[in-house]
């Protein structure tokens, strides 16, 4: 089927007649019928009906006409990348990231992203695993990393990191064993973040198998504000070892390993399903595992 004639006929059924079709369209109106008749020769089939108003589709073109998307819609997309193949991409992409990746990550990103795709924007959005996820499915980012996320069939996701998670106490605080089990935590005051939340959800799975009921005396939901509560000795909490790294000071608390078995969160990069990637999205996602790999929040764990 000729690309430029299926054109025409969506243009048509769009329109709902030849004449402001063809307008549209810069054609003459003979032009654009004889365009239509040949469709319906090769077909073998009419496709569409004038009416006193206009023109509508017949049975055989209405269903044609998710198909003739489709192949356009198709088609543009094999020009645009073969456009792109010939000059550094263009366009406006946007990342989301969870604050503590953030702070790590966003800085060399930019600079990153600047210098390889100048023609190009990024975007760069901050929030919960949670939200950045439900942002991902419906389409408002291109990029995310998340922090153990649920299946689903509409997001594909690739591993990055594995972190440890800990104890955490202050360091004035009696002092923690270098490695507690998961019984001996309910003797511990805690704050954690609220559900639904990536370390809380994943803090209460661990336990729960062990039947471990935590002490929750309060829940705060930014490391930022939950590590100075813990270093002035209110409660302790339940962190990634980078974590603690990032945002406490140096000597203002203590930890210790949890289990065995220990107690692992996943970094992942997630991309959606629901639409083809594009060559900046492809490159984009190769930028941002290569620099999680180089500069990214944690060690690799088995």
């Amino acid at each position: 089927m000729d690309l430029q004639q299926l054109r025409y006929f969506i243009e048509v059924c769009d329109a709902g007649s030849f004449s402001r079709a063809a307008v549209s369209l810069d054609l003459t109106q003979p032009t654009l019928s004889r365009q239509i008749g040949l469709l319906e020769a090769e077909l073998g089939q009419r496709l569409l009906e004038r009416t006193g108003r206009g023109v509508i589709p017949t049975d055989s073109g209405t269903l044609l006409i998710p198909h003739a998307r489709a192949m356009l819609d198709m088609a543009q997309r094999a020009r645009d990348e073969l456009r792109d193949q010939q000059a550094s991409p263009t366009g406006r992409i946007i990342v989301g990231l969870p604050p503590r990746v953030a702070r790590l990550l966003t800085v060399s990103l930019v600079q990153a992203f600047c210098e390889q795709f100048p023609r190009a924007v990024l975007t760069i959005h901050e929030g919960l695993s949670t939200h950045l996820r439900e942002w991902l499915i419906a389409g408002r980012l291109d990029i995310a990393l998340l922090f153990d996320p649920p299946a689903s069939l509409q997001i594909s996701c690739k591993t990055l990191r594995q972190e440890t998670l800990v104890l955490v106490a202050s360091a004035q605080a009696a002092p923690l064993p270098e490695q507690i089990g998961f019984a001996e935590l309910a003797s511990y005051s805690m704050i954690l973040p609220s559900v639904p939340n990536a370390l809380r959800n994943l803090v209460d799975a661990a336990l729960r198998p062990h039947a471990v009921n935590l002490k929750i005396i309060a829940e705060v939901g930014a490391m930022q504000t939950m590590i100075p509560l813990v270093a002035q000795g209110v409660a302790c909490t339940i962190l990634p070892e980078p974590a603690v790294a990032a945002f406490a000071p140096q000597g203002a608390v203590q930890t210790a390993r949890i289990g065995p078995p220990a107690i692992h969160n996943t970094l992942v990069m997630a991309t959606t399903l629901t639409r083809p990637a594009n060559r900046l999205t492809r490159a984009t996602a190769q930028l941002v595992e290569r620099l999680v790999q180089e500069d990214g929040p944690g060690p690799v764990s088995a």
